[in-house]
């Protein structure tokens, strides 16, 4: 069948093996293309970390902390970067040591956290830095004392 299809094109075996040894003879060597550098942007994460309430209990703790003198940004009920850095400004006021002012919620942070809640009578599962169940059973329950109707800090 090979054979067939080379003298349909007029070739034969010897030419069709010429022809290809003579172009590979005569190809010539590829330059490697430099590949583009990447375009790198840093992104910051805008964290939403509520610790277990609702988005009106996080409006709640909002309020509070507003209340307190402290700008959480926009009462949403997201505790975002900017709520938890009011909240840690509040605790370092009141030396409860949240550590800096990040906006994060770290170990510090919950610490923090903890000792004002423990403080207020709420029973956290001690100090760790660690929001466990406790604690944020504790914080939710914070959240609901407030003297709105709803029994918000609103």
């Amino acid at each position: 069948m090979l054979t067939r299809a080379q003298s349909a094109v007029g070739l034969t075996a010897a030419g069709l093996v010429l022809g290809l040894t003579g172009t590979l003879a005569g190809a010539t060597t590829a330059t490697a293309v430099p590949t583009q550098q990447a375009h790198t942007r840093t992104v910051s994460v805008q964290t939403v970390n509520n610790l277990g309430l609702s988005i009106s209990e996080g409006k709640s703790v909002q309020c509070y902390v507003r209340g307190a003198g402290y700008s959480p940004g926009t009462i949403d009920g997201q505790l975002g970067p900017d709520s938890w850095a009011a909240w840690q400004r509040f605790l370092n006021a009141l030396k409860y040591n949240a550590g800096t002012v990040d906006g994060e919620v770290g170990p510090n942070t919950v610490r923090a956290l903890q000792r004002f809640l423990t403080y207020l009578g709420y029973d956290t599962g001690g100090v760790d830095g660690i929001a466990g169940t406790k604690t944020k059973a504790a914080w939710k329950s914070f959240s609901h004392l407030g003297n709105g109707t709803d029994g918000s800090w609103c």
